[in-house]
């Protein structure tokens, strides 16, 4: 595996290898841990920006979409539990 140097200041360090005594776990796993949750995140994150640039897109190119009181009215149905139709996209008049 090889070996990256990371400079912490003293306190960072400190309050790392704390949190790192708290969670039962090594100052090395913790940040190893700490990094690979961020590099999810930041995956995750690129993940929704392509998916909302792809969405939108699709509005664009169509011109298809939901109005909000449709999408909230069914939004709340789900959220209440009961059975119901998914909307469907359609151009609205501006």
């Amino acid at each position: 595996m090889p070996t990256t140097t990371v400079r912490l200041p003293e306190d960072l360090r400190a309050r790392i290898a704390s949190a790192a005594k708290r969670a039962g776990t090594t100052t090395h796993a913790f940040i190893l841990e700490a990094i690979a949750e961020k590099a999810l995140r930041e995956e995750q994150r690129a993940d929704f920006d392509a998916e909302a640039e792809a969405r939108f897109a699709r509005i664009v190119a169509t011109g298809e979409t939901l109005s909000w009181t449709e999408m909230r009215r069914y939004l709340e149905a789900r959220v209440s539990g009961d059975a119901v139709e998914r909307p469907s996209a359609r151009k609205l008049a501006r």
